[in-house]
Protein backbone atom coordinates (compact mmCIF):
# COMPACT_ATOMS: atom_id res chain seq x y z
CA UNK A 1 0.00 0.00 0.00
CA UNK A 2 1.49 3.00 -0.84
CA UNK A 3 2.43 5.56 2.10
CA UNK A 4 0.18 8.37 1.33
CA UNK A 5 -2.71 5.63 1.03
CA UNK A 6 -2.13 4.36 3.99
CA UNK A 7 -1.45 7.95 5.93
CA UNK A 8 -4.96 8.76 4.46
CA UNK A 9 -6.71 5.40 5.98
CA UNK A 10 -4.78 5.94 9.12
CA UNK A 11 -6.78 9.76 9.44
CA UNK A 12 -10.35 7.90 8.88
CA UNK A 13 -9.72 5.53 11.40
CA UNK A 14 -8.37 8.49 14.38
CA UNK A 15 -11.24 10.98 13.27
CA UNK A 16 -13.81 7.91 13.48
CA UNK A 17 -12.41 6.92 17.05
CA UNK A 18 -12.29 10.46 17.79
CA UNK A 19 -16.04 10.78 16.41
CA UNK A 20 -17.39 7.81 18.85
CA UNK A 21 -15.52 8.66 22.29
CA UNK A 22 -16.37 12.22 21.79
CA UNK A 23 -20.22 10.99 21.34
CA UNK A 24 -20.59 8.70 23.87
CA UNK A 25 -19.69 11.00 26.89
CA UNK A 26 -21.50 13.55 29.38
CA UNK A 27 -23.01 15.72 27.32
CA UNK A 28 -25.80 17.66 29.25
CA UNK A 29 -26.62 18.48 32.88
CA UNK A 30 -30.53 20.16 33.46
CA UNK A 31 -31.23 22.09 36.54
CA UNK A 32 -34.40 22.43 38.21
CA UNK A 33 -35.53 25.46 40.45
CA UNK A 34 -32.63 28.11 38.37
CA UNK A 35 -30.20 25.54 39.51
CA UNK A 36 -31.93 24.43 43.14
CA UNK A 37 -31.59 21.28 42.34
CA UNK A 38 -30.06 18.37 39.71
CA UNK A 39 -32.90 17.20 37.03
CA UNK A 40 -30.74 15.11 35.02
CA UNK A 41 -27.13 14.23 33.31
CA UNK A 42 -27.45 13.52 29.90
CA UNK A 43 -25.14 10.92 27.73
CA UNK A 44 -25.11 11.26 23.89
CA UNK A 45 -24.86 8.29 21.92
CA UNK A 46 -23.21 8.18 18.21
CA UNK A 47 -26.74 7.95 16.97
CA UNK A 48 -27.58 10.85 18.76
CA UNK A 49 -29.85 9.16 21.12
CA UNK A 50 -29.77 11.25 25.07
CA UNK A 51 -30.04 9.00 28.31
CA UNK A 52 -31.03 10.91 31.09
CA UNK A 53 -29.65 9.32 34.42
CA UNK A 54 -30.86 10.87 37.93
CA UNK A 55 -28.60 12.64 40.44
CA UNK A 56 -29.07 9.08 42.03
CA UNK A 57 -28.09 6.51 39.10
CA UNK A 58 -31.63 5.85 37.46
CA UNK A 59 -32.43 5.89 33.80
CA UNK A 60 -35.29 8.12 33.61
CA UNK A 61 -35.92 9.16 30.12
CA UNK A 62 -34.22 8.54 26.34
CA UNK A 63 -34.79 9.49 23.18
CA UNK A 64 -33.86 12.58 20.70
CA UNK A 65 -34.29 16.27 21.36
CA UNK A 66 -37.19 18.23 19.43
CA UNK A 67 -35.69 21.81 18.54
CA UNK A 68 -37.82 24.56 17.62
CA UNK A 69 -37.95 25.70 14.27
CA UNK A 70 -36.04 29.25 15.30
CA UNK A 71 -34.24 29.73 18.12
CA UNK A 72 -32.51 27.47 20.34
CA UNK A 73 -34.98 25.88 21.84
CA UNK A 74 -35.67 22.61 22.59
CA UNK A 75 -38.88 20.76 23.86
CA UNK A 76 -38.07 19.45 27.60
CA UNK A 77 -39.18 15.93 27.12
CA UNK A 78 -37.36 13.79 24.49
CA UNK A 79 -39.01 12.67 21.32
CA UNK A 80 -39.63 8.42 21.59
CA UNK A 81 -36.26 6.46 20.02
CA UNK A 82 -37.75 4.84 16.87
CA UNK A 83 -34.61 2.86 16.76
CA UNK A 84 -34.38 -0.75 17.94
CA UNK A 85 -34.49 -1.31 21.89
CA UNK A 86 -33.20 -4.52 23.67
CA UNK A 87 -34.33 -5.66 26.94
CA UNK A 88 -32.46 -7.87 29.43
CA UNK A 89 -33.78 -11.34 29.48
CA UNK A 90 -32.55 -14.59 31.22
CA UNK A 91 -29.26 -13.95 30.85
CA UNK A 92 -29.56 -11.22 32.99
CA UNK A 93 -29.63 -10.72 36.97
CA UNK A 94 -32.20 -10.18 39.57
CA UNK A 95 -31.44 -6.70 38.70
CA UNK A 96 -31.20 -6.58 35.43
CA UNK A 97 -33.83 -8.62 33.96
CA UNK A 98 -36.61 -7.02 32.60
CA UNK A 99 -34.35 -3.53 32.33
CA UNK A 100 -33.30 -1.66 28.77
CA UNK A 101 -29.86 -3.43 26.95
CA UNK A 102 -29.57 -2.01 24.22
CA UNK A 103 -30.51 1.35 22.84
CA UNK A 104 -29.81 1.33 19.08
CA UNK A 105 -26.17 -0.07 19.31
CA UNK A 106 -24.98 1.45 22.47
CA UNK A 107 -25.33 -1.18 25.59
CA UNK A 108 -26.62 -0.05 29.02
CA UNK A 109 -25.59 -2.22 32.45
CA UNK A 110 -26.42 -2.02 36.17
CA UNK A 111 -25.02 -2.60 39.32
CA UNK A 112 -25.56 -6.31 40.51
CA UNK A 113 -27.53 -7.37 43.40
CA UNK A 114 -23.71 -8.14 45.06
CA UNK A 115 -22.46 -4.99 44.95
CA UNK A 116 -21.95 -2.26 47.57
CA UNK A 117 -25.52 -0.98 48.45
CA UNK A 118 -24.65 2.57 47.32
CA UNK A 119 -24.29 0.99 44.22
CA UNK A 120 -26.68 -1.77 43.45
CA UNK A 121 -29.13 -1.61 40.47
CA UNK A 122 -27.81 1.82 39.24
CA UNK A 123 -26.57 2.36 35.92
CA UNK A 124 -22.82 1.05 35.43
CA UNK A 125 -22.45 1.42 32.17
CA UNK A 126 -23.51 3.19 28.80
CA UNK A 127 -21.74 2.08 26.35
CA UNK A 128 -17.94 3.16 26.89
CA UNK A 129 -18.92 5.65 29.54
CA UNK A 130 -18.31 3.83 33.32
CA UNK A 131 -20.46 5.45 36.08
CA UNK A 132 -18.98 5.38 39.75
CA UNK A 133 -20.75 6.58 42.94
CA UNK A 134 -20.06 7.81 46.18
CA UNK A 135 -20.18 4.99 49.06
CA UNK A 136 -21.58 4.53 52.48
CA UNK A 137 -18.33 5.59 53.93
CA UNK A 138 -18.79 9.20 52.18
CA UNK A 139 -20.54 12.51 53.29
CA UNK A 140 -24.25 11.51 54.62
CA UNK A 141 -25.13 14.61 52.08
CA UNK A 142 -23.11 12.98 48.53
CA UNK A 143 -24.00 8.93 49.81
CA UNK A 144 -25.36 7.23 46.54
CA UNK A 145 -24.98 10.17 44.47
CA UNK A 146 -22.69 9.88 41.10
CA UNK A 147 -19.37 10.12 41.64
CA UNK A 148 -17.99 9.60 37.81
CA UNK A 149 -19.44 9.74 34.83
CA UNK A 150 -16.37 8.69 32.27
CA UNK A 151 -13.62 10.59 33.04
CA UNK A 152 -15.42 13.25 34.67
CA UNK A 153 -15.84 13.52 38.89
CA UNK A 154 -18.63 14.69 40.69
CA UNK A 155 -18.28 16.83 43.65
CA UNK A 156 -20.55 18.41 45.70
CA UNK A 157 -20.25 21.04 48.76
CA UNK A 158 -20.83 18.89 51.78
CA UNK A 159 -23.16 19.04 54.67
CA UNK A 160 -20.84 22.02 57.07
CA UNK A 161 -21.13 24.31 54.19
CA UNK A 162 -23.73 27.28 53.78
CA UNK A 163 -27.17 25.70 54.17
CA UNK A 164 -27.99 27.05 50.52
CA UNK A 165 -26.04 24.83 48.60
CA UNK A 166 -24.62 21.94 50.86
CA UNK A 167 -25.04 18.99 49.14
CA UNK A 168 -25.05 20.64 45.50
CA UNK A 169 -23.01 20.05 42.78
CA UNK A 170 -19.47 21.80 43.18
CA UNK A 171 -17.57 21.00 40.33
CA UNK A 172 -17.88 18.72 36.76
CA UNK A 173 -14.74 17.86 36.15
CA UNK A 174 -12.73 20.95 36.10
CA UNK A 175 -15.88 23.30 35.77
CA UNK A 176 -16.82 24.60 39.32
CA UNK A 177 -20.50 25.83 40.37
CA UNK A 178 -21.37 28.63 42.61
CA UNK A 179 -24.62 29.29 44.33
CA UNK A 180 -26.36 31.95 45.69
CA UNK A 181 -26.60 31.92 49.77
CA UNK A 182 -28.95 33.30 51.78
CA UNK A 183 -26.46 35.92 52.67
CA UNK A 184 -26.22 37.07 48.72
CA UNK A 185 -29.97 37.59 47.82
CA UNK A 186 -32.44 35.40 50.45
CA UNK A 187 -35.41 35.32 47.46
CA UNK A 188 -32.63 33.43 45.14
CA UNK A 189 -31.16 31.33 47.68
CA UNK A 190 -29.21 28.51 46.21
CA UNK A 191 -29.68 29.39 42.84
CA UNK A 192 -26.44 28.87 40.29
CA UNK A 193 -24.42 32.07 40.29
CA UNK A 194 -21.98 30.48 37.96
CA UNK A 195 -21.06 27.85 36.07
CA UNK A 196 -17.57 27.92 34.83
CA UNK A 197 -16.92 31.63 33.43
CA UNK A 198 -20.36 31.45 33.01
CA UNK A 199 -22.18 34.20 35.33
CA UNK A 200 -26.37 34.05 36.20
CA UNK A 201 -28.33 36.56 37.84
CA UNK A 202 -31.85 36.35 38.20
CA UNK A 203 -34.46 38.62 39.40
CA UNK A 204 -34.89 39.46 42.88
CA UNK A 205 -37.77 41.17 44.54
CA UNK A 206 -36.30 44.57 44.04
CA UNK A 207 -37.16 43.99 40.15
CA UNK A 208 -40.31 44.42 38.36
CA UNK A 209 -43.18 42.03 39.45
CA UNK A 210 -43.52 40.31 36.56
CA UNK A 211 -40.26 39.00 36.54
CA UNK A 212 -41.53 36.31 38.66
CA UNK A 213 -37.51 35.00 40.07
CA UNK A 214 -36.45 34.71 36.12
CA UNK A 215 -33.35 34.53 34.72
CA UNK A 216 -31.49 38.65 33.77
CA UNK A 217 -28.30 37.92 32.81
CA UNK A 218 -27.52 34.49 31.61
CA UNK A 219 -28.72 31.95 29.03
CA UNK A 220 -31.05 28.90 30.48
CA UNK A 221 -29.13 26.73 27.60
CA UNK A 222 -25.32 27.56 27.89
CA UNK A 223 -22.62 25.16 27.01
CA UNK A 224 -19.28 25.88 29.21
CA UNK A 225 -16.10 23.40 28.60
CA UNK A 226 -18.19 21.25 26.33
CA UNK A 227 -20.92 20.40 28.51
CA UNK A 228 -24.33 21.85 27.80
CA UNK A 229 -25.72 22.98 31.06
CA UNK A 230 -29.56 23.67 31.16
CA UNK A 231 -31.86 25.32 33.26
CA UNK A 232 -35.42 24.83 34.02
Amino acid sequence: MPLMKKHFYLLLLFLFTAVLSRAQQLSQVSFTGGGSSVNYFSVQTEQGVHLRISEDGSLVEWGMEVRAMQGDFYAPKLQPFQGGIIYYGVEGDSISKGRIKMIGACTITYYGPFESETHIGKVKSIGRVYFDYYTQYDNKDVRGKIKTIGTMKLEYFNSFENEAYRGKLRAIGGTALTYYSNFDDRNNSGKIKSIGPAKYIWYSAMDRRDAGGGLKVGNYRQMVNGITFIMW
